[in-house]
């Protein structure tokens, strides 16, 4: 007898159909699974035979043939194990029910109890878009399952639960939908805590309003690190399809809160300067992803730039520039959605103390040159914003003078994002860094004077294509933090002053 079993496997963070087909037949005993199984998956027979003999239905001696169709994309995770026990009971005329309008998902322990898998929130969301209305999972699952609007979630605590359930005897509640953005949390790292700095702060309200990426550079001890980690507490609220964006992705790296199912802060990712560019893009063996996509919608900071090996560094020009990064290897190709705020910080020199007021650096030029020069044009060119974060005068730390929260800052940049959201709505973008080129002279309106500078200053810094667009978001983005329909002289300026470290630097001989 054949039975047919729906279940769904995961290609990054897209859902396929997986359909498990279980044959049984009086023939020498065996269980055999084929359809390119992995490891995890191959090992399923096992956890299925005890689970089974440890729920009072143990397997009779015959031949059980499982496929996993299709047969040509490798099936990877344990979350087979549930519709494998399910085909075998219906093949073995153990069970008798309608099982073609569901889908199930779940890792058995040897004694039937259904542990949480990873990826079942784009599995739910996969399931709903096939026409299925019914998604069986495993009982901690359940919640970011239950973030799928008109998918009936019915949660499993252990396969003999779902036997009664479908034997009629004890059926199983769905659970109710739980599509709902909670509260914003309080940030206990406040603008508020760190002294001067002024320019600093701007710069980084400008990037938090626009979306923009923003190198700081200075001698250590200045509060780079502190400023970007301030960078959170002023950014603004996630809408809800960007929050099902995040949740889905975290849900298949295995990270979501069991108590709070749909992710509603901005993530900030800070990777060590040793990771990989694997780690970095994601990929690997299982193609999971990495750290740029895990900070999708989010703050991605790279502490100690130039010390990221170069493979790494370059690594993110492409997924910076196009919010997408693709991962592509001998047998398959893979898509992840990367749409961060990079926020990078790096000292001047080796020492740390190049350009320093009062102290002396200890670096030779070519030291120096060797250093900047880790942090390619290229990519140096995909940074939006560059700030010197200079040393904070004693009168300014010991002062007793009130600096702006958080909050204050935060409701600019609100006000800021929430034009942006009312001028893209109906295109796909949501901030003024997203924009493409193609979209620059619809959207920014400079006024004489202000086209003026912008032509002088591109013909006598000698601009790149690319520096010239940059100019034209930042300068939008002080247009929309001013309330203004137009993009004046003194926008201009002011972002004029956040491309010109490259040439103090980057410059040197």
């Amino acid at each position: 007898m054949v039975s047919t079993i729906n279940s769904m496997g995961l290609l990054g963070i897209d859902a396929f159909r997986v359909t498990v087909e279980t044959d049984a037949s009086r023939a020498m005993p065996a269980f055999d699974i084929v359809g390119l199984p992995d490891a995890a998956v191959k090992e399923s027979r096992d956890r299925v035979k005890a689970a089974l003999k440890n729920c009072g239905y143990p397997i009779p001696p015959v031949k059980l043939v499982v496929n996993l169709a299709p047969a040509d994309i490798k099936k990877t995770g344990p979350f087979y194990d549930l519709p494998i026990l399910l085909g075998v009971m219906t093949a073995l005329g153990g069970l008798e029910a309608d099982l073609a309008d569901s889908v199930f998902l779940g890792e058995l322990s040897l004694s039937g109890q259904v542990r949480g898998v990873h990826g079942v929130l784009p599995m739910a969301m996969g399931a709903k878009e096939l026409g299925f209305h019914k998604i069986f999972v495993p009982q901690e699952n359940a919640p970011e399952a239950a973030l799928v609007e008109g998918l009936a979630v019915y949660p499993v605590p252990d396969a003999n639960r779902l036997l009664r359930h479908f034997t009629g005897e004890e059926p199983l509640a769905p659970c109710a939908t739980q599509l709902s953005k909670g509260s914003r949390q309080a940030f206990e790292l406040d603008f508020a805590d760190v002294k001067g700095q002024s320019q600093v702060k701007r710069a980084l309200e400008i990037a938090a309003a626009g979306g923009h990426n923003i190198m700081m550079i200075g001698p250590p001890g200045t509060g780079k690190s502190m400023l970007a980690k301030r960078l959170p507490s002023i950014l603004p609220d996630m809408t809800l399809d960007e929050a099902m964006e995040v949740t889905k992705i975290h849900s298949v790296a295995g990270l979501l809160n069991s108590n709070n199912a749909l992710v509603c802060e901005r993530p900030f990712r800070a990777p060590h300067h040793t990771v990989t560019p694997a780690g970095l893009a994601g990929g690997g063996t299982n193609a999971s992803p990495g750290e740029i996509s895990l900070a999708h919608n989010g703050v991605l900071f790279l502490d100690e730039f130039p010390e990221f090996s170069r493979s790494t560094m370059e690594v993110l020009r492409q997924p910076v520039e196009d919010g997408v990064v693709t991962i592509s290897r001998a047998n398959y190709r893979l898509s992840y959605p990367s749409s961060v705020m990079l926020v990078a910080a790096m000292n001047p020199c080796p020492c740390g103390f190049f350009g320093h007021p009062t102290r002396q650096c200890s670096c030779s030029s070519n030291q120096i040159s060797r250093y900047l020069g880790r942090v390619s044009g290229p990519m140096l060119d995909r940074l939006d914003i560059h700030v010197e974060v200079l040393p904070v005068e004693y009168d300014q730390l010991s002062g007793g003078q009130k600096e702006e929260s958080s909050a204050e800052i935060r409701k600019r940049v609100e006000a800021a994002r929430q034009r942006q959201l009312n001028r893209y709505n109906g295109i796909g973008v949501t901030c003024n860094a997203r924009l493409t080129p193609a979209m620059l002279s619809n959207f920014c309106h400079l006024t004489p004077a202000a086209d003026k500078i912008l032509r002088l200053a591109f013909e006598k810094l000698g601009l790149s294509g690319r520096a010239y667009d940059k100019i034209l978001k930042l300068s939008l983005t002080i247009a929309d933090l001013e309330n203004s329909d137009q993009i004046e002289a003194s926008h201009i300026s002011e972002a004029l002053q956040y491309r010109s470290l490259d040439r103090k630097y980057w410059s040197q001989p």
